[in-house]
Protein backbone atom coordinates (compact mmCIF):
# COMPACT_ATOMS: atom_id res chain seq x y z
CA UNK A 1 0.00 0.00 0.00
CA UNK A 2 1.44 3.36 -1.02
CA UNK A 3 1.41 6.41 1.21
CA UNK A 4 -1.09 8.11 -1.09
CA UNK A 5 -3.44 5.12 -0.82
CA UNK A 6 -3.06 4.97 2.95
CA UNK A 7 -3.78 8.65 3.53
CA UNK A 8 -7.50 9.20 3.10
CA UNK A 9 -8.70 12.73 2.23
CA UNK A 10 -9.73 13.37 5.86
CA UNK A 11 -6.40 12.18 7.26
CA UNK A 12 -4.51 14.20 4.65
CA UNK A 13 -6.45 17.32 5.66
CA UNK A 14 -5.64 16.55 9.28
CA UNK A 15 -1.90 16.47 8.60
CA UNK A 16 -2.08 19.56 6.41
CA UNK A 17 -3.87 21.31 9.27
CA UNK A 18 -1.11 20.37 11.72
CA UNK A 19 1.49 21.73 9.29
CA UNK A 20 -0.56 24.93 8.88
CA UNK A 21 -0.84 25.27 12.67
CA UNK A 22 2.93 24.91 13.01
CA UNK A 23 3.57 27.57 10.36
CA UNK A 24 1.02 29.94 11.89
CA UNK A 25 2.53 29.39 15.36
CA UNK A 26 5.89 30.33 13.88
CA UNK A 27 4.40 33.47 12.32
CA UNK A 28 2.71 34.39 15.61
CA UNK A 29 5.98 33.99 17.54
CA UNK A 30 7.76 36.09 14.93
CA UNK A 31 5.16 38.87 15.29
CA UNK A 32 5.33 38.69 19.10
CA UNK A 33 9.14 38.85 18.97
CA UNK A 34 9.09 42.02 16.85
CA UNK A 35 6.49 43.53 19.16
CA UNK A 36 8.82 42.73 22.08
CA UNK A 37 11.66 44.46 20.17
CA UNK A 38 9.44 47.54 19.84
CA UNK A 39 8.67 47.44 23.56
CA UNK A 40 12.39 47.15 24.36
CA UNK A 41 13.32 50.04 22.06
CA UNK A 42 10.48 52.46 22.79
CA UNK A 43 8.71 51.61 26.06
CA UNK A 44 11.19 50.09 28.51
CA UNK A 45 13.78 52.91 28.38
CA UNK A 46 11.08 55.23 29.79
CA UNK A 47 9.99 52.77 32.48
CA UNK A 48 13.31 51.30 33.63
CA UNK A 49 16.16 53.67 34.18
CA UNK A 50 19.71 52.42 33.70
CA UNK A 51 18.95 49.91 30.95
CA UNK A 52 22.06 49.20 28.86
CA UNK A 53 22.03 50.39 25.23
CA UNK A 54 20.30 47.98 22.85
CA UNK A 55 21.16 47.42 19.21
CA UNK A 56 18.79 45.07 17.43
CA UNK A 57 19.99 42.57 14.81
CA UNK A 58 17.55 39.78 13.93
CA UNK A 59 20.32 37.38 12.93
CA UNK A 60 21.51 37.39 16.55
CA UNK A 61 18.14 36.16 17.84
CA UNK A 62 16.92 33.73 15.18
CA UNK A 63 17.69 30.74 17.37
CA UNK A 64 14.94 31.76 19.83
CA UNK A 65 12.28 30.40 17.48
CA UNK A 66 13.58 26.81 17.26
CA UNK A 67 13.79 26.80 21.07
CA UNK A 68 10.16 27.89 21.44
CA UNK A 69 8.88 25.49 18.79
CA UNK A 70 10.87 22.54 20.18
CA UNK A 71 9.36 23.19 23.60
CA UNK A 72 5.88 23.26 22.04
CA UNK A 73 6.64 19.94 20.31
CA UNK A 74 7.94 18.48 23.58
CA UNK A 75 4.73 19.55 25.35
CA UNK A 76 2.77 17.68 22.63
CA UNK A 77 1.19 20.78 21.20
CA UNK A 78 0.90 19.19 17.74
CA UNK A 79 -0.19 15.64 18.49
CA UNK A 80 -2.61 16.15 21.39
CA UNK A 81 -6.06 17.70 21.45
CA UNK A 82 -6.70 20.29 24.14
CA UNK A 83 -9.87 21.76 25.55
CA UNK A 84 -9.74 25.57 25.56
CA UNK A 85 -8.64 25.76 29.20
CA UNK A 86 -5.92 23.16 28.70
CA UNK A 87 -4.78 24.95 25.52
CA UNK A 88 -4.11 28.11 27.53
CA UNK A 89 -2.27 26.08 30.17
CA UNK A 90 -0.15 24.42 27.48
CA UNK A 91 0.76 27.79 25.92
CA UNK A 92 1.64 29.41 29.24
CA UNK A 93 3.74 26.44 30.31
CA UNK A 94 5.51 26.33 26.92
CA UNK A 95 6.22 30.08 27.09
CA UNK A 96 7.67 29.74 30.57
CA UNK A 97 9.83 26.72 29.71
CA UNK A 98 11.08 28.32 26.47
CA UNK A 99 12.03 31.50 28.31
CA UNK A 100 13.84 29.58 31.06
CA UNK A 101 15.63 27.46 28.45
CA UNK A 102 16.72 30.63 26.60
CA UNK A 103 18.10 32.28 29.74
CA UNK A 104 19.91 29.07 30.77
CA UNK A 105 21.48 28.80 27.31
CA UNK A 106 22.70 32.41 27.52
CA UNK A 107 24.18 31.70 30.95
CA UNK A 108 25.90 28.46 29.90
CA UNK A 109 27.32 30.08 26.76
CA UNK A 110 28.50 33.01 28.93
CA UNK A 111 27.02 35.40 26.40
CA UNK A 112 24.26 36.91 28.54
CA UNK A 113 25.78 40.39 28.28
CA UNK A 114 25.61 40.28 24.48
CA UNK A 115 21.84 39.72 24.43
CA UNK A 116 18.95 41.70 25.86
CA UNK A 117 17.44 39.73 28.71
CA UNK A 118 14.75 42.41 28.95
CA UNK A 119 13.78 41.52 25.37
CA UNK A 120 13.51 37.82 26.27
CA UNK A 121 11.31 38.61 29.29
CA UNK A 122 9.18 41.03 27.24
CA UNK A 123 8.63 38.32 24.64
CA UNK A 124 7.54 35.93 27.40
CA UNK A 125 5.01 38.40 28.84
CA UNK A 126 3.60 39.22 25.41
CA UNK A 127 3.39 35.53 24.50
CA UNK A 128 1.46 34.78 27.69
CA UNK A 129 -1.07 37.48 26.78
CA UNK A 130 -1.28 37.05 23.01
CA UNK A 131 -0.54 33.41 22.12
CA UNK A 132 -3.77 32.01 23.67
CA UNK A 133 -5.86 34.58 21.78
CA UNK A 134 -4.05 33.90 18.51
CA UNK A 135 -3.87 30.10 18.71
CA UNK A 136 -7.47 29.57 19.78
CA UNK A 137 -8.67 31.74 16.90
CA UNK A 138 -6.28 30.08 14.43
CA UNK A 139 -7.52 26.62 15.37
CA UNK A 140 -11.09 27.80 14.95
CA UNK A 141 -10.28 29.01 11.44
CA UNK A 142 -8.49 25.77 10.57
CA UNK A 143 -11.46 23.71 11.78
CA UNK A 144 -13.90 25.84 9.80
CA UNK A 145 -11.75 25.19 6.70
CA UNK A 146 -12.05 21.44 7.29
CA UNK A 147 -8.43 21.06 8.44
CA UNK A 148 -7.25 19.21 11.57
CA UNK A 149 -10.71 17.66 12.00
CA UNK A 150 -10.81 14.26 13.70
CA UNK A 151 -13.93 12.14 13.17
CA UNK A 152 -15.29 10.16 16.10
CA UNK A 153 -17.49 7.08 16.29
CA UNK A 154 -19.27 6.61 19.61
CA UNK A 155 -19.95 3.06 20.75
CA UNK A 156 -23.20 3.09 22.72
CA UNK A 157 -26.59 4.78 22.58
CA UNK A 158 -27.54 5.20 26.24
CA UNK A 159 -27.03 8.01 28.73
CA UNK A 160 -23.22 7.62 28.74
CA UNK A 161 -23.11 7.95 24.94
CA UNK A 162 -25.32 11.03 25.05
CA UNK A 163 -23.12 12.56 27.75
CA UNK A 164 -20.03 11.86 25.64
CA UNK A 165 -21.69 13.52 22.65
CA UNK A 166 -22.64 16.58 24.73
CA UNK A 167 -19.13 16.87 26.18
CA UNK A 168 -17.52 16.69 22.74
CA UNK A 169 -20.00 19.17 21.26
CA UNK A 170 -19.31 21.70 24.02
CA UNK A 171 -15.53 21.64 23.45
CA UNK A 172 -15.06 22.95 19.88
CA UNK A 173 -11.36 23.58 20.50
CA UNK A 174 -10.80 19.81 20.42
CA UNK A 175 -11.66 19.70 16.72
CA UNK A 176 -13.71 16.51 17.04
CA UNK A 177 -16.64 15.78 14.75
CA UNK A 178 -19.00 12.95 15.64
CA UNK A 179 -19.51 10.70 12.62
CA UNK A 180 -22.20 8.56 14.21
CA UNK A 181 -23.10 6.01 16.88
CA UNK A 182 -23.00 2.23 16.89
CA UNK A 183 -24.57 -0.27 19.29
CA UNK A 184 -25.73 -3.87 19.34
CA UNK A 185 -29.08 -3.04 20.94
CA UNK A 186 -29.72 0.65 20.25
CA UNK A 187 -32.05 2.39 22.67
CA UNK A 188 -32.92 4.86 19.90
CA UNK A 189 -32.50 5.11 16.13
CA UNK A 190 -31.03 8.61 16.19
CA UNK A 191 -29.16 10.87 18.62
CA UNK A 192 -29.35 14.53 17.66
CA UNK A 193 -28.87 14.43 13.88
CA UNK A 194 -26.72 11.27 13.90
CA UNK A 195 -27.91 7.78 13.02
CA UNK A 196 -27.32 4.95 15.49
CA UNK A 197 -25.93 1.99 13.50
CA UNK A 198 -26.51 -1.59 14.59
CA UNK A 199 -23.80 -4.22 15.11
CA UNK A 200 -20.60 -3.50 17.03
CA UNK A 201 -19.01 -6.53 15.36
CA UNK A 202 -19.14 -4.54 12.08
CA UNK A 203 -17.27 -1.57 13.57
CA UNK A 204 -14.22 -2.02 11.33
CA UNK A 205 -16.42 -1.51 8.26
CA UNK A 206 -17.90 1.67 9.71
CA UNK A 207 -14.44 3.00 10.61
CA UNK A 208 -13.22 2.55 7.03
CA UNK A 209 -16.36 3.75 5.25
CA UNK A 210 -16.81 6.87 7.39
CA UNK A 211 -13.06 7.63 7.60
CA UNK A 212 -13.10 7.50 11.42
CA UNK A 213 -9.99 8.53 13.38
CA UNK A 214 -11.03 7.80 16.96
CA UNK A 215 -13.60 5.61 18.69
CA UNK A 216 -15.28 6.52 21.99
CA UNK A 217 -16.44 3.56 24.10
CA UNK A 218 -19.40 4.67 26.22
CA UNK A 219 -21.12 1.44 27.34
CA UNK A 220 -20.88 1.23 31.14
CA UNK A 221 -23.68 -1.34 31.15
CA UNK A 222 -21.31 -4.04 29.82
CA UNK A 223 -19.72 -6.40 32.30
CA UNK A 224 -15.97 -6.27 32.84
CA UNK A 225 -14.98 -9.11 30.49
CA UNK A 226 -17.21 -7.91 27.64
CA UNK A 227 -15.85 -4.37 28.03
CA UNK A 228 -12.25 -5.57 27.90
CA UNK A 229 -12.95 -7.64 24.76
CA UNK A 230 -14.64 -4.67 23.09
CA UNK A 231 -11.80 -2.24 23.84
CA UNK A 232 -9.14 -4.74 22.76
CA UNK A 233 -11.06 -5.39 19.53
CA UNK A 234 -11.29 -1.66 18.72
CA UNK A 235 -7.77 -0.65 19.78
CA UNK A 236 -6.04 -1.65 16.52
CA UNK A 237 -8.94 -0.73 14.26
CA UNK A 238 -8.82 3.03 14.98
CA UNK A 239 -6.02 5.51 15.60
CA UNK A 240 -7.16 6.14 19.19
CA UNK A 241 -9.67 4.56 21.53
CA UNK A 242 -11.27 6.79 24.16
CA UNK A 243 -12.85 4.92 27.08
CA UNK A 244 -15.35 6.61 29.39
CA UNK A 245 -15.43 4.79 32.76
CA UNK A 246 -18.58 4.84 34.87
CA UNK A 247 -17.05 6.82 37.76
CA UNK A 248 -18.67 10.23 37.38
CA UNK A 249 -18.65 12.46 40.44
CA UNK A 250 -15.04 11.98 41.52
CA UNK A 251 -12.20 14.47 41.05
CA UNK A 252 -10.57 14.41 37.62
CA UNK A 253 -8.39 17.54 37.50
CA UNK A 254 -4.79 16.58 38.17
CA UNK A 255 -5.71 12.89 38.39
CA UNK A 256 -2.93 10.61 37.16
CA UNK A 257 -2.73 6.96 36.10
CA UNK A 258 -0.32 4.64 37.87
CA UNK A 259 0.66 1.48 35.97
CA UNK A 260 1.64 -1.85 37.56
CA UNK A 261 2.79 -3.95 34.63
CA UNK A 262 3.33 -7.26 36.43
CA UNK A 263 -0.23 -7.33 37.80
CA UNK A 264 -1.63 -5.53 34.69
CA UNK A 265 -3.32 -3.09 37.04
CA UNK A 266 -4.09 0.59 36.60
CA UNK A 267 -4.65 2.85 39.62
CA UNK A 268 -6.08 6.37 39.62
CA UNK A 269 -4.17 8.78 41.85
CA UNK A 270 -6.59 11.47 43.06
CA UNK A 271 -4.90 14.38 44.80
CA UNK A 272 -6.26 16.39 47.70
CA UNK A 273 -4.98 19.86 46.84
CA UNK A 274 -6.72 21.32 49.90
CA UNK A 275 -4.31 19.34 52.10
CA UNK A 276 -1.34 21.43 50.89
CA UNK A 277 -1.14 24.48 53.19
CA UNK A 278 1.18 26.42 50.87
CA UNK A 279 -1.16 26.13 47.87
CA UNK A 280 -4.22 27.18 49.87
CA UNK A 281 -2.30 30.01 51.58
CA UNK A 282 -1.29 31.26 48.13
CA UNK A 283 -4.97 31.39 47.15
CA UNK A 284 -5.83 33.43 50.24
CA UNK A 285 -2.86 35.77 49.71
CA UNK A 286 -3.95 36.41 46.11
CA UNK A 287 -7.51 37.01 47.35
CA UNK A 288 -6.35 39.65 49.82
CA UNK A 289 -4.08 41.48 47.37
CA UNK A 290 -6.69 41.41 44.59
CA UNK A 291 -9.45 42.47 47.00
CA UNK A 292 -7.36 45.39 48.24
CA UNK A 293 -6.60 46.49 44.68
CA UNK A 294 -10.26 46.20 43.62
CA UNK A 295 -11.38 48.20 46.67
CA UNK A 296 -8.92 51.04 46.01
CA UNK A 297 -9.86 51.23 42.33
CA UNK A 298 -13.61 50.93 42.87
CA UNK A 299 -14.19 53.51 45.64
CA UNK A 300 -15.59 56.12 43.18
CA UNK A 301 -17.85 53.47 41.59
CA UNK A 302 -19.08 52.29 45.00
CA UNK A 303 -20.08 55.84 45.96
CA UNK A 304 -21.75 56.57 42.61
CA UNK A 305 -23.76 53.32 42.57
CA UNK A 306 -24.89 53.88 46.17
CA UNK A 307 -26.27 57.29 45.17
CA UNK A 308 -28.11 55.81 42.17
CA UNK A 309 -29.77 53.15 44.36
CA UNK A 310 -30.90 55.68 46.97
CA UNK A 311 -32.31 57.91 44.24
CA UNK A 312 -34.12 55.03 42.50
CA UNK A 313 -36.04 53.63 45.49
CA UNK A 314 -36.23 54.11 49.27
CA UNK A 315 -34.03 51.93 51.46
CA UNK A 316 -30.36 51.27 52.19
CA UNK A 317 -27.85 51.11 49.31
CA UNK A 318 -25.99 48.09 50.71
CA UNK A 319 -27.69 45.06 52.22
CA UNK A 320 -26.27 42.57 54.69
CA UNK A 321 -27.53 39.02 54.26
CA UNK A 322 -26.57 36.01 56.36
CA UNK A 323 -24.83 33.38 54.26
CA UNK A 324 -23.15 30.03 54.95
CA UNK A 325 -19.36 30.32 54.91
CA UNK A 326 -16.44 27.93 55.08
CA UNK A 327 -17.05 24.89 57.29
CA UNK A 328 -20.68 25.99 57.71
CA UNK A 329 -19.89 29.13 59.70
CA UNK A 330 -22.44 31.94 59.10
CA UNK A 331 -21.30 35.40 58.01
CA UNK A 332 -22.90 38.62 56.79
CA UNK A 333 -22.55 39.00 53.01
CA UNK A 334 -22.59 42.51 51.53
CA UNK A 335 -24.43 43.32 48.28
CA UNK A 336 -25.90 46.36 46.62
CA UNK A 337 -29.66 46.38 47.09
CA UNK A 338 -31.36 45.45 43.82
CA UNK A 339 -34.93 44.88 45.08
CA UNK A 340 -37.71 46.92 46.61
CA UNK A 341 -37.93 46.85 50.39
CA UNK A 342 -41.15 44.79 50.33
CA UNK A 343 -39.56 42.15 48.07
CA UNK A 344 -40.54 39.18 50.29
CA UNK A 345 -44.20 40.20 50.37
CA UNK A 346 -44.17 40.59 46.56
CA UNK A 347 -42.58 37.16 46.16
CA UNK A 348 -45.22 35.45 48.35
CA UNK A 349 -48.00 37.08 46.33
CA UNK A 350 -46.42 36.04 42.98
CA UNK A 351 -45.89 32.41 44.06
CA UNK A 352 -49.42 32.19 45.42
CA UNK A 353 -51.11 33.52 42.26
CA UNK A 354 -48.85 32.46 39.36
CA UNK A 355 -48.30 28.66 38.88
CA UNK A 356 -45.68 29.16 36.14
CA UNK A 357 -43.68 31.54 38.33
CA UNK A 358 -43.94 29.06 41.22
CA UNK A 359 -42.62 26.24 39.01
CA UNK A 360 -39.76 28.44 37.76
CA UNK A 361 -38.88 29.42 41.34
CA UNK A 362 -38.84 25.78 42.48
CA UNK A 363 -36.44 24.86 39.67
CA UNK A 364 -34.08 27.86 39.61
CA UNK A 365 -34.82 29.73 42.86
CA UNK A 366 -34.93 32.79 40.60
CA UNK A 367 -37.52 34.47 38.39
CA UNK A 368 -36.63 35.59 34.87
CA UNK A 369 -39.01 38.56 34.91
CA UNK A 370 -38.84 39.37 38.59
CA UNK A 371 -41.11 42.34 39.53
CA UNK A 372 -39.29 42.68 42.85
CA UNK A 373 -36.19 44.07 41.11
CA UNK A 374 -35.79 47.84 40.81
CA UNK A 375 -34.75 49.49 37.49
CA UNK A 376 -31.26 50.25 38.82
CA UNK A 377 -31.14 46.79 40.37
CA UNK A 378 -31.82 45.16 37.00
CA UNK A 379 -28.85 47.02 35.51
CA UNK A 380 -26.65 46.10 38.47
CA UNK A 381 -27.53 42.41 38.12
CA UNK A 382 -27.01 42.32 34.36
CA UNK A 383 -23.56 43.87 34.81
CA UNK A 384 -22.80 41.84 38.00
CA UNK A 385 -21.98 45.10 39.80
CA UNK A 386 -24.41 44.22 42.57
CA UNK A 387 -21.72 41.93 43.99
CA UNK A 388 -19.03 44.62 44.13
CA UNK A 389 -19.43 45.26 47.92
CA UNK A 390 -18.41 41.65 48.54
CA UNK A 391 -14.86 42.92 48.25
CA UNK A 392 -15.32 43.83 51.96
CA UNK A 393 -16.02 40.16 52.70
CA UNK A 394 -12.80 39.22 50.91
CA UNK A 395 -10.78 41.68 52.97
CA UNK A 396 -12.38 40.25 56.13
CA UNK A 397 -11.39 36.72 55.06
CA UNK A 398 -15.01 35.53 54.80
CA UNK A 399 -15.10 35.12 51.02
CA UNK A 400 -12.79 34.44 48.11
CA UNK A 401 -12.60 35.85 44.60
CA UNK A 402 -13.45 32.39 43.23
CA UNK A 403 -15.30 29.68 45.06
CA UNK A 404 -18.69 28.00 45.58
CA UNK A 405 -21.87 30.07 45.81
CA UNK A 406 -22.53 31.87 49.11
CA UNK A 407 -25.58 29.82 50.15
CA UNK A 408 -28.46 31.20 52.22
CA UNK A 409 -29.28 29.59 55.58
CA UNK A 410 -32.57 28.27 54.15
CA UNK A 411 -30.54 26.33 51.56
CA UNK A 412 -28.70 24.29 54.17
CA UNK A 413 -31.05 21.35 53.70
CA UNK A 414 -30.11 21.19 49.99
CA UNK A 415 -26.43 20.89 50.95
CA UNK A 416 -27.02 17.55 52.66
CA UNK A 417 -25.40 15.57 49.83
CA UNK A 418 -22.15 17.29 48.84
CA UNK A 419 -22.49 20.06 51.43
CA UNK A 420 -19.57 18.81 53.52
CA UNK A 421 -17.43 19.03 50.37
CA UNK A 422 -18.75 22.38 49.07
CA UNK A 423 -18.25 24.09 52.44
CA UNK A 424 -14.57 23.16 52.63
CA UNK A 425 -13.72 26.36 50.73
CA UNK A 426 -14.94 29.90 51.42
CA UNK A 427 -17.67 31.07 49.02
CA UNK A 428 -16.61 33.18 46.05
CA UNK A 429 -17.81 36.27 44.22
CA UNK A 430 -17.60 34.18 41.06
CA UNK A 431 -17.23 30.47 40.49
CA UNK A 432 -17.61 27.53 38.17
CA UNK A 433 -21.42 27.60 38.03
CA UNK A 434 -21.42 31.30 37.13
CA UNK A 435 -19.31 30.62 34.02
CA UNK A 436 -21.34 27.52 33.12
CA UNK A 437 -24.65 29.17 32.32
CA UNK A 438 -25.33 31.19 35.47
CA UNK A 439 -29.09 31.70 35.89
CA UNK A 440 -29.92 29.38 32.97
CA UNK A 441 -28.75 26.39 35.02
CA UNK A 442 -30.96 24.39 37.37
CA UNK A 443 -30.41 24.40 41.10
CA UNK A 444 -29.16 20.79 41.09
CA UNK A 445 -26.67 21.71 38.37
CA UNK A 446 -25.31 24.56 40.51
CA UNK A 447 -24.82 22.20 43.44
CA UNK A 448 -23.05 19.73 41.15
CA UNK A 449 -20.79 22.47 39.75
CA UNK A 450 -19.84 23.69 43.23
CA UNK A 451 -19.08 20.15 44.37
CA UNK A 452 -17.01 19.50 41.23
CA UNK A 453 -15.09 22.75 41.79
CA UNK A 454 -14.07 21.86 45.34
CA UNK A 455 -13.13 18.28 44.42
CA UNK A 456 -10.96 19.48 41.53
CA UNK A 457 -9.73 22.73 43.04
CA UNK A 458 -6.27 24.03 42.25
CA UNK A 459 -4.82 27.46 41.49
CA UNK A 460 -4.92 26.84 37.74
CA UNK A 461 -8.67 26.19 37.87
CA UNK A 462 -9.09 29.54 39.65
CA UNK A 463 -7.05 31.31 36.97
CA UNK A 464 -9.19 29.89 34.15
CA UNK A 465 -12.47 30.68 35.93
CA UNK A 466 -11.27 34.25 36.46
CA UNK A 467 -10.55 34.63 32.73
CA UNK A 468 -13.84 33.04 31.72
CA UNK A 469 -15.75 35.25 34.18
CA UNK A 470 -14.54 38.34 32.33
CA UNK A 471 -16.03 37.02 29.09
CA UNK A 472 -19.30 36.01 30.76
CA UNK A 473 -19.73 39.44 32.40
CA UNK A 474 -18.88 41.34 29.21
CA UNK A 475 -21.36 39.23 27.22
CA UNK A 476 -23.90 39.37 30.06
CA UNK A 477 -24.51 35.64 29.74
CA UNK A 478 -27.32 34.35 31.93
CA UNK A 479 -27.36 37.34 34.27
CA UNK A 480 -30.57 38.06 36.14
Amino acid sequence: MTLQQHLTPTKLKNRLGILALFLLDSAALLAIFHLAVLVRLVVLPHLLLGLPPFQYHFRAYWWLFPVWLLVMFYEEGYNRRFAAWDEVKFLWKSSFLATVATLIMLFLMKRAEQYSRALVVAMFLLAVMLMPLIRLRVKRLLYSAGLMIRKLLIVGSGDAARSAYAAISHEPNLGYVVGGFIDDTPSTLQISCHKVHRGVDKIERYIKSADIHDVVVAKPELDKDALIRLINHIQHKAENTLFIPDIGGIAVSGTELRHFFREQTVILEIRNNLSHPLTYSTKRFIDYLAGLAVFILSVPALIHIARLIKKDSPGPAILKQERIGKNGRPFMCYKFRTMYQDAEERLEEILATDPEARQEWQKYWKLKNDPRITPVGRWLRSSSLDELPQVFNILKGEMSLIGPRPYLPREREFLAGDGHIILRLPPGITGLWQVSGRSETSYDFRLAMDGWYVKNWDLWLDVMIAFKTVGVVLNREGAR
